[in-house]
């Protein structure tokens, strides 16, 4: 079962970047969230689109919401990627995509004739009550985080 609009986010406890560990809930009635799943650190599209959480971290630190970006890549893969580009913001590690399966994120893909199982990027807005209210799958980098931001600004 996929999660959809107006559902409780499925909760989880998964290692951080910073060291520790993040449980969705830790956030409730403190903060929005902003959960992206992305396939592979230092790759050229997850490159773009971290690097474009981090250019308008400010905003959304601004409007309360808190971004959380979970990719399979092991935690040391995690801090040389954080620390490459600067990220203000915490990755967390979902190596036996558990947390990507109970988003309905870990898909069969296929790239130059092979098929594999991996990350569909997709990001998630979780509310304050811990409500998903916005979604997007299959997303396409370019323009995605300004649309995410607008979203925040309008819909919250």
């Amino acid at each position: 079962m996929t999660i959809k609009i107006n559902d409780t986010a499925p909760d989880f406890r998964l290692p951080a970047s910073n060291g520790g560990e993040v449980r969705l809930s830790e956030f409730r009635e403190k903060k929005h969230v902003i959960l992206y799943f992305y396939p592979k650190d230092m790759t050229p599209g997850c490159t773009t689109q971290a690097c474009d959480f981090r250019d308008f971290h400010k905003d959304f630190s601004e409007l309360d919401v808190v971004i959380l970006g979970i990719s399979p890549d092991p935690l040391l893969k995690h801090e040389k990627f954080i620390e490459k580009y600067h990220l203000p913001f915490l990755l967390l590690v979902d190596e036996n995509h558990e947390v990507a399966e109970k988003y309905g994120v870990w898909k069969l893909k296929k790239m130059f004739g092979k098929e594999f199982m991996g990350i569909e990027r997709s990001t998630f807005i979780i509310n304050k009550e811990g409500i998903l209210v916005k979604e997007w799958r299959k997303v396409k980098v370019k323009g995605h985080v300004e649309e995410a931001l607008q979203y925040v600004k309008e819909g919250l």
